[in-house]
């Protein structure tokens, strides 16, 4: 008979455990996660645009303010500032990005067509001792092959990119309706976050803080980081002596904004012309320029730029960019040192709520 009472105890534990409403508890939370977890997957594709429609939100926010001052209605505000934004980002990018990506195809072109000529050795009587070493490189590395690579890239990405103009225009339409809404319910939102959440409502406001602070960082330290690449880039022109230096300066500095591009599709045509035409000296100058100081400054100011206004460490904030342009692609530049921020954030709300004294 002693022996029952154990099995007895286990029951009515097992029943405590499976209680009507536990149960309930259990079945809606399982249900929660899955439906999380689905839409966690029709959110994916969206990523890119509602990044950067968070990302234009965020900096267009002071603007929308002043708009928001002067219409009565809601709706016709938010559309305001849509429309302000695209004439101001969308169009100067997207005719600028498929400029130059043509120019750059046009000017690998003539470059193979140089090299393959041969006439390019005419100018290296001038230069004995240069001579030898450079004919030694194009037997060595097949210049004419690589410049006719780098020709047939430069060409399929500029067909890809007039081609892919019908997802691009899905992306950017996509981007400035999530805007829409962004600027029009932004603060309903975060109402209905800040009473969803766990955390309390001073815990929600420093995560929003970090958030907007983030954003600003990522984009003060993308444009100043290429602002300066294009300054030093079109110096350079000027210094020798090339073509409209303010323009490509400017073009430079609009590419170097591009993880893709980069300023080099600029500096490095330049470099191959003025050494097929006999000017090795300038060649040679702007092409270490253009790699050794242009190519390479954004690895060292990036980080301190955007570390330290994100309050990070600059290998921690160099880790988050570069990683999470590996997983995320350009909407990585954002999404990375966001979940860098909001996650080291999290851990320190954590520790504070453990370390505080219980009554």
């Amino acid at each position: 008979m002693a022996k029952s009472i154990p099995v007895r105890d286990e029951d009515e534990n097992s029943n405590r455990l499976f209680t009507p409403r536990r149960s309930r508890t259990l079945a809606v939370l399982v249900a929660l996660l899955v439906g999380l977890v689905v839409c966690t997957f029709l959110t994916v594709p969206f990523l890119p645009a509602l990044t950067w429609a968070l990302v234009l939100a965020v900096m267009f926010q002071p603007l929308h303010r002043r708009v928001k001052s002067r219409f009565r209605y809601p709706d016709a505000a938010a559309a305001a500032t849509v429309a302000i934004a695209v004439f101001v980002v969308a169009v100067p990018l997207t005719f600028m990005a498929e400029r130059l990506v043509n120019e750059a195809a046009k000017g690998a072109k003539i470059i193979e067509e140089a090299l393959r000529s041969g006439t390019w050795r005419d100018a290296l009587a001038n230069y004995p001792r240069l001579a030898p070493a450079v004919v030694w490189i194009e037997t060595q590395l097949d210049l004419a092959g690589i410049a006719g690579s780098a020709t047939s890239w430069l060409t399929n990405f500029s067909a890809s990119f007039v081609r892919g103009s019908v997802a691009q225009i899905i992306d950017a339409v996509l981007t400035f309706y999530f805007l829409f809404y962004f600027m029009r319910d932004g603060r309903q939102v975060l109402a209905a976050l800040k009473e969803h959440s766990p955390l309390s409502e001073q815990d929600m406001n420093r995560l929003f803080t970090r958030v907007h602070e983030t954003v600003h960082a990522v984009v003060f330290g993308t444009v100043a980081v290429a602002a300066v690449q294009g300054a030093m880039g079109g110096l350079m022109f000027w210094l020798l002596g090339l073509p409209a230096p303010v323009v490509w300066g400017l073009a430079m500095g609009l590419l170097a904004v591009v993880p893709v591009l980069g300023a080099f599709i600029v500096w490095l045509p330049a470099a191959l012309s003025l050494a097929l035409s006999g000017e090795w000296g300038k060649a040679l100058i702007l092409a270490g320029w253009g790699a050794g100081v242009v190519a390479t400054i954004d690895n060292l100011l990036y980080p301190i730029f955007v570390g330290d206004r994100l309050k990070l460490h600059t290998l921690t904030a160099f880790m988050s960019m570069i990683g999470g342009i590996i997983v995320f692609g350009s909407a990585g530049l954002v999404i990375g040192p966001v979940a860098f921020t909001v996650t080291l954030l999290l851990l320190d709300i954590w520790r504070q709520h453990n370390t505080e004294p219980r009554a």
